[in-house]
């Protein structure tokens, strides 16, 4: 091995500590389990109530369970990160938190104002495009404290996003749309948290 090889090396192991340094420890891999098993049990209500909605009311219901949906995930997220700033944070990982918070709201916000929008004239079917695409970025905009396995979900996320926005409303609104990708994706990113945790500890 060359000098110059050796000290590419030495940089790129340098790199690695300091982005194994940063990552966030306050998110839970649990809890992203948690929403994955959410967007599962929605999509199940969906699929009793109505499981491809066609008329303006059906639309209002799948928007309702879906927005729930995602309250309760941000509500059980959030708490696991405000439970682990109360208990576990020191001053470097309680800025750490406030840096996650605003890389994603932006993210969140720009999602809920959209989706009310969206309902509002009536383009219900382009949500699940919109939701998958909000949430990519919110991914990537918070990607240097996740674990890297994540990043190809957050492309995932994005190019299906971009994907739903074209396809046809009897299969962006399908019951098992949101569950494939949330329920699926959530629960792999908690896989990836949960092992990225253990490795430090």
């Amino acid at each position: 091995m060359t000098e110059l090889e050796r000290a590419i090396s030495d940089i790129a192991e340098v790199r690695e500590r300091l982005a194994m340094a940063q990552r966030f420890k306050g998110y839970s891999g649990v809890a992203a389990m948690i929403s994955g098993a959410l967007a599962v049990g929605a999509g199940i209500a969906q699929r009793a109530i109505v499981p491809v909605p066609s008329s303006v009311h059906e639309e209002h219901v799948y928007f309702a369970v879906w927005f729930l949906c995602a309250a309760i995930a941000a509500v059980v997220n959030y708490g696991a990160i405000l439970n682990w700033f109360w208990s576990d944070a020191s001053s470097r990982d309680r800025w750490q938190t406030r840096t996650v918070g605003l890389a994603i709201l932006p993210a969140l916000l720009l999602g809920a104002g959209l989706s009310f929008g969206l309902l509002a004239r009536g383009e219900i079917a382009l949500l699940p495009g919109m939701w998958y695409g909000c949430y990519g970025v919110g991914l990537f905009a918070s990607r240097t404290m996740l674990p890297r396995g994540v990043l190809p979900i957050a492309a995932a996320f994005l190019a299906a996003g971009v994907v739903l926005l074209f396809t046809p409303a009897s299969y962006a609104l399908a019951w098992w749309m949101l569950p494939l990708g949330f329920g699926i994706g959530q629960c792999v990113i908690g896989v990836f948290i949960r092992r990225d945790s253990v490795a430090k500890s």
